[in-house]
């Protein structure tokens, strides 16, 4: 069945629960729902859009070059190149809710670095999981749902984390190790860690840590593909350098619950002329 998937479609609701500085005595919590819809067409097209309180965050790529747009920033291509899907836009509603709306352009192009990068892989997708981690290394099992998983860990290549980079913005690290049942095979769990550092003329460098802890769960048959229709997911947006109070600083939280209603693969009439990139990021 694997090899004859051409394209797919999914669709699913999200809630999520966001506070703002949650280790200090004003942080706040705020909470939300929403829903998502996912096109994808093999190998390198894919189209997903997520709609929570308002806000429309949509992302995609043609198979050559990987865009996004959003409500403060417009359409825009993503640095270092196409990447492969991963329904994680619920990061990118998670930084523009905890950017206050009196922030200045510079410190919401600074966060902004952080969305495309924030990335928790769902067990939506089997084919790109088992393509993304046939180079990782075993690193050891760990225990999760009463089962013993063996950990594959990658970490993600300086050359494409300089191609990530600019000259305020640098990408440091980025790791994921993914947790794999040994009866099934199946992802279920999912730990990604980034570390970006910015600076601007005249400031102090600051480093941002992001730590996603993902579960995922819920596996059923569709046309003999098994797709995981639920998750847990966990965001921590953690901040350290010169002038900071405390060593490391939790600014921001995230809890995200998702459940997938439908999927659809093979789509009739879906094609490459879906996938064309925003006029904006065409005449880039």
């Amino acid at each position: 069945m694997a090899a004859s998937v051409k394209s797919m479609y999914a669709a699913g609701r999200v809630s999520l629960a966001i506070t703002r500085q949650p280790s200090s005595a004003g942080g706040r919590r705020q909470h939300f729902d929403g829903c998502f819809v996912m096109w994808q067409l093999v190998p390198e097209m894919w189209l997903v859009e997520l709609a929570v309180s308002g806000q429309q965050v949509v992302a995609g790529s043609d198979g050559r070059v990987a865009w996004r747009h959003t409500p403060w920033l417009g359409a825009h291509a993503a640095r270092g190149g196409v990447r492969p899907l991963r329904r994680a836009l619920q990061a990118s509603f998670f930084t523009v809710q905890f950017i206050n709306e009196k922030s200045t352009k510079r410190r919401v192009n600074k966060i902004n670095y952080l969305i495309e990068y924030i990335l928790a892989m769902k067990g939506l997708d089997p084919l790109t999981i088992a393509a993304v981690f046939s180079t990782a290394e075993h690193v050891g099992e760990k225990p999760i749902g009463g089962e013993e998983c063996f950990a594959l860990k990658l970490e993600v290549d300086p050359l494409m984390l300089l191609a990530r980079s600019d000259g305020t913005a640098e990408t440091i690290k980025h790791k994921m190790v993914g947790y794999f049942s040994p009866r099934s095979g199946l992802l279920v769990h999912l730990e990604d860690s980034l570390l970006i550092r910015t600076q601007t003329p005249g400031s102090q460098a600051m480093y941002w840590e992001t730590n996603i802890s993902s579960r995922i769960e819920d596996y059923r048959p569709v046309d003999g593909v098994m797709i995981a229709h639920s998750g847990r997911t966990t965001v921590d947006l953690v901040t350290f350098g010169v002038g900071l109070k405390a060593d490391r600083v939790l600014m921001a939280q995230m809890e995200e619950v998702w459940t997938i209603e439908d999927v659809v693969f093979n789509v009739p009439g879906l094609s490459a002329d879906y996938f064309i990139p925003p006029g904006e990021v065409q005449r880039m």
